[in-house]
């Protein structure tokens, strides 16, 4: 894991922050025991491949006053137009720390799913875990392709390694396949 250089910032006003993310700069915060709070400037292409390569929630390795440190991404802001970092939060993550986090789901299957008539109706987009950081999973597969309709996916038929722990109720329903309705079908009920 290559680390990434974060660059002190002092600049505390938010027009300040308007410039810095006009020249391609991502203001953030990174917080822990060992760390005073500080706030800090990175290369938005550089954080945006980190984050590809780890996840929104994942772990990174970034250099702090010449410092190495891991750190776990707590918080990411993004515009709602055009969907670009806006902020970022980290927080320390010492080693062997075992940590709370979400992780994003990842749907496979609804084409068969469509093809056998039915719709997927996603209930979840995270599943919240427990486990080391350095275990913390990019996104977790759901394989919806052996549902039939009237069929529910819960939390509990995910499988997992033995190093990570779901922590939400194994009755939640990730997704549940329901019977699609043709627009046909629409306007006879309309006209009844």
């Amino acid at each position: 894991m290559e680390s990434i250089i974060l660059h002190k910032r002092i600049k505390k006003t938010s027009h300040e922050a308007k410039k810095e993310r006009r020249k391609g700069l991502i203001p953030g915060i990174i917080y822990g025991k060992n760390i005073n709070n500080m706030m800090f400037e990175i290369g938005e292409l550089e954080l945006n491949k980190e984050i590809t390569r780890s996840g929104e929630h994942g772990v990174l390795s970034v250099n702090l006053d010449g410092e190495s440190h891991k750190a776990l991404i707590k918080e990411i802001q993004r515009d709602p137009v055009h969907h670009k970092i806006t902020h970022i939060d980290l927080a320390e993550l010492p080693e062997n720390t075992v940590v709370q986090t979400e992780v994003p789901i990842v749907f496979n299957g609804e084409d068969l799913i469509m093809k056998k008539g039915g719709a997927v109706q996603k209930e979840k987009s995270n599943v919240k875990v427990q486990c080391k950081g350095e275990s913390i999973p990019k996104f977790i597969n759901v394989d919806l392709s052996k549902l039939d309709i009237g069929d529910s996916y819960r939390i509990g038929d995910i499988e997992m390694a033995g190093d990570i722990s779901i922590i939400e109720d194994f009755n939640s329903i990730i997704a549940s396949v329901t019977m699609n309705k043709k627009p046909s079908d629409i306007e006879v009920e309309t006209e009844e």
